[in-house]
Order: structure tokens, then sequence, then C-alpha cells
């Protein structure tokens, strides 16, 4: 017995102290991670803001190269900081987190090894949209439009640094095409040729009972706004535009290649080439084109398939007349999809959502519908694009409002925002293949809540569908081979009922913004793979509302990590 107990009082205290060390690094890593949360919220004040985190209100980011530089040093710093924590000590929540941190990490640093900020000016948000962030903020005080102006009032800096940025880039051949910066012009020329009171930037301050900031507000935008940004005009139209490219490719630019290959495994988080997601695209262009080619059949379409998508384009019956009533339409369908959702759905985000409309001032130049996240005392918004109404087919709006509200991107990053018991990384962090994924996964939703009963409905469903599958051809077409626009742009013409304006605005999206496109598809068909795979392992025990708890729970993965836990879950699930 006295043997017994001598053996194994060293093997007591060999535990106690492995257990001792993996406490010591699971706190230092929880530290690591709060440390590098209050540097995310230092260094991104309008991110603290939309946060809750009102610490940073009077201040902006600056877009200087230099600051470009120095955020990459920060985060070099912290991975290197990340990589000397054991992940073998770690519990199995914060092996999670360590993954997740580093893949956001390596991801960022991998894009500063290319000049990513002669990319910044493009006609989605960016210097000239800036007014948009002041629209999102949420106002409960005084001092909220105080900090706004405060804000405003260095803005002007960002604006001349956008000068000095493109300068630079036009000299090193890095510069974005000519039809991206006549959009980027026509923007500003909006902003430039209106009067103080319809002036974007001036918007905010019209809501407040405060003649006094009005009038301040008044004087920033004629003596230092509009003055930086009839700088920057004038550069664009008369230097930058003239020697910037003509080509839409990034591959046109010194090693655009590379960096395409770097941005397709950012955004679609997987090893894959751009030429096998470009023949992804086109296998499913046909798979999705056979569907839409059996409902025409159903319809007894006298014609082929062009004809039928130029009856879709053109027939009055299928817009409305005016952007009220298609505004109202929008608004109808979310509520009728709300009560819905428990068929396929256990768990639902606290946080409620709104439909408004795209500002006038981007309408024009923007794609049909975009979502923005809750934040404290703000709801999540789907933004519906009225320009041109009778562009705006009434077919479209069953799947752009699952796709945008619920069950799609409010849903999911609700649900994530709220999560409990993770670093606040995880609840504000967005991988778009799973985000934009989940998007187009929920259009396939509405299938199963009965929305797409009309057959014109559900052939915007596939439109959509194969909207996201031309996008894997089209993006890795212009950017990674010899693509045209107008390439592009009949692709569309010939596959999908989406209007020629839509189409236009799509395609000059994916110009200006290289990779994030192929996220949608890719992340789509990952979730849409899992849940076969559950279904036909599980049998019986399957049941579609656990499947989506499961997917949403942890907040965005990266796919091959999703593919791990619903694994996981799945053999989990047939030994119970």
């Amino acid at each position: 017995m006295n043997k017994i107990k001598i053996i194994l009082i060293p093997l007591i205290l060999i535990v106690v102290a492995c257990t001792s060390n993996n406490e010591d690094e699971n706190k230092t890593f929880d530290s690591f991670l709060k440390n590098e949360w209050q540097k995310t919220l230092r260094e991104n004040p309008i991110f603290a803001t939309y946060t809750g985190d009102k610490r940073y209100n009077t201040l902006i980011s600056s877009n200087s190269i230099d600051r470009f530089y120095e955020v990459k040093i920060s985060e070099e710093e912290s991975i290197n900081t990340l990589k000397s924590i054991s992940f073998d000590k770690l519990n199995e929540d914060n092996q999670l987190n360590y993954k997740l941190y580093l893949f956001d990490l390596q991801n960022s640093i991998n894009l500063k090894n290319y000049p990513t900020y002669c990319y910044r000016l493009n006609q989605r948000g960016g210097i000239q949209s800036f007014y948009e962030t002041g629209d999102r903020l949420v106002y409960s005080s005084e001092q909220d439009y105080l900090d706004w102006y405060k804000r405003l009032e260095q803005f002007s800096e960002n604006i001349k640094n956008s000068i000095e940025n493109n300068k630079k880039c036009l000299n090193e051949g890095f510069t974005q095409p000519k039809i991206i910066t006549n959009g980027v012009i026509s923007q500003i020329d909006g902003i430039l040729n209106v009067s103080i009171e319809n002036n974007p930037y001036y918007k905010v301050f019209s809501k407040i009972d405060n003649e006094s900031l009005q009038n301040l507000a008044k004087e920033l935008i004629i003596n230092k706004i509009n003055p930086a940004y009839k700088e920057l005009n004038n550069f664009l139209k008369n230097e930058y535009l003239p020697n910037s490219r003509d080509s839409i490719g990034i591959k046109d630019v010194p090693n655009g290649n590379k960096y395409y290959e770097q941005l397709a495994k950012k955004f679609t988080t997987t090893d894959l080439t751009p030429d096998e997601i470009h023949e992804i695209g086109w296998d499913e262009l046909r798979r999705i084109r056979s569907e839409m080619e059996q409902i025409i059949e159903d319809l007894n379409w006298n014609g082929d398939f062009s004809s039928f998508l130029n009856y879709l384009r053109t027939d009055p019956k299928f817009y409305y007349d005016n952007a009220d009533d298609l505004f109202d339409a929008y608004l109808i369908m979310s509520k009728t999809i709300d009560p819905l959702l428990p068929k396929i759905f256990k768990v639902f985000p606290r946080a409620p959502y709104g439909v408004i409309p795209i500002p006038e001032e981007t309408a024009p130049f923007t794609t049909t519908a975009y979502y923005n996240r809750p934040s404290p005392g703000r709801p999540g918004y789907f933004y519906a694009n009225l320009y041109k109404p009778e562009s705006r087919p009434k077919y479209e709006i069953p799947v752009l409002t699952v796709h945008e509200a619920v069950p799609g991107h409010h849903f999911q990053i609700s649900i994530a925002q709220e999560l409990e018991n993770v670093p606040e990384f995880r609840k504000h962090g967005g991988i778009t293949a799973f985000v934009e994924g989940w998007g187009l996964y929920s259009e396939e939703l509405g299938e199963h809540m009965n929305i797409y009963d009309d057959p014109y409905d559900k052939f915007g469903q596939l439109t959509y569908d194969m909207w996201r599958a031309i996008r894997l051809v089209v993006d890795t077409g212009i950017h990674y081979k010899d693509w045209t626009r107008d390439d592009a742009i009949d692709l569309f013409l010939k596959n999908s009922a989406k209007s020629l304006l839509d189409i236009e605005n799509e395609v000059d999206r994916y110009i200006a913004w290289p990779g994030q496109a192929l996220a949608y598809k890719i992340g789509q068909l990952k979730i849409l793979e899992l849940r076969t795979r559950a279904e036909n392992l599980l049998g019986d025990k399957y049941d579609i509302k656990d499947f989506h708890h499961e997917v949403l729970k942890r907040g965005s993965l990266p796919l091959e990590l999703l593919e791990f836990y619903i694994d996981e879950w799945i053999n989990q699930t047939l030994n119970s």
C-alpha cells in the first residue's frame, strides 16, 4: 500500500502542474484577446462607435499610406505574440478562438503585402461617400451630433490624403480602371453641385434643433469639405483619369495575378485556384439554366429562352411605376416572411430589423440592395434600391428579402452579435464566405417557406442563384483571364432575367472589388453540401432546425472549420 502511495503522489503533482500551466496559458490568451480588442477599438474609432463604445466618438482613422504600414507592423507584432502562446495548452473554446483570430490576422497581413490603398478609390464606399457613415450612426443626444461634427472637422485631411496616395499609386502603375474613376467623379460632382441644404454631409444636422450647430456644419462643408473635394475632383479629372488604365482586370497591375490569387483564398477561405473557381461557376450556370428552362416549359411559353428573358425585362406587369409602391412591396414581403421562420429555425435574434431606401446620392451607382448590421440603439437595416423602379422587377422582391433581411443577413449577423461567453471579435467579425454564403443559402430556404409559389417568383430565385454562379465566371474572367466588360454583361443578359441597369452596376462592382463576389456561391455550395450530408447520414434523426442552429451558433467560420463542426454534430447525433 505504501508503495502505491509513493507512486501516486508524484503523478498527482504532475497532473496538478499541467492543469496549472494550462490555466495560466488560457489566462494569457484571454488577456491577449482583451488587449487586442481594445487596440481594435482605439485604432478604429468609428467601428468602436458602431459597437456602442463612445470613448473615441470624436475621432476618425487616417487613410494615409504611413498609417497603412503602421497597421501592418502592429498586426505582425500581434501575430508574433499569438504564436508565442501554446495552442495545445488552451481549452477547446479558446482553441477555436485562437484559430479564428490567427485566420483574421494572417489574411490581413497577407493582403498588406500589396498596395491595397491604391484600390480604395471606387464607386462603392470610397472617400466620396463618407457621409453614409454619419447616416448610420445613432444620435441619442446633442453630444452625438457634436461628436460627428468634430469628426467631420478632420475629414478634409483624409480627402487630401487620397490625392497624395493616388498620385503615388499612379506613378507606380497601380490604378483603378477608367470606368471606376468616372463613377467616383460623377459622385463627387453630385456632392459639389447641390445647395448646402441638400448636401449629403448636411443631412444629419438638418435633423437637430440647434441652429448654431447647423450653421457651423454649413461653414465646415463650404469652407473645408467641399474645397477638398473640388481639389480631389480636379486631380481625378486632369491627372488620374487620363493616365489610369483602360483595362478592367486587376491582373494588369504589377503582381496583379498573385494579388488576385490571394484575394480568392481570403474571400472563399479555401485553396481553390481562380481557374477551378471559374469552372465551378460554369458547372453551376449549366445546372441552374436547366431548372430555368423547365419553368419556361411548364409555363407553356411560346418562344425560346432569350425571348422569355426579354418578356420578363420589358413587360410592365412585372414592375412598379413609382418608388413608393416598390418600397411598400419590400415591407409587405418582410412581414410575410417573419411568421414563417419557426418552420425552419429554433433560435431567433433579439435585434429588430427595418427596411429603408438606399440614399439617393448613391442609388444610381450601386446594386439592388444591401444590409447594415444592428448597433446599440439602432436596428439592422435592409437597404432597398428605389432608383428607377421600372428596372426593379417584382419577382426579385421575395428572394432579395430573404437574403438581405430574414433569414439571411439579419438573422446570421444578429445571432453572432448576441453570442454569449465568446471574445468580442467573434461577435463583430464577418468571414465573407460564411456571411454571404449564408445569405445565398437563405434564398433557397424561401422554398421551404413556400414564398416562391408563383412560378415567376421561383424564376426570380433561380435568377439570383444564376447571378452568383455567373459571378464566379465573370469575376475570375475579368481579373484572371482576358474578359471584357461587354463579355461579362453579355453572359448575364443571356442567362439571367436581371435588368440591364442592374447588370451593369453589378459588373462594375466586380471590376472595383476583385474577389469578393467569389464568396457567395462557394459558401452556399458548402452549406448545401453539409445539409445534404446531414440529411443522408442522420435519416429520421435529421431536423433542419437543428442543422441551422449548428451552422449559426458559433458565428461566422472559415468553411473548413464549419465542415469540422457539422461533421462532429452529425457523429454526436448518430451516437446519441
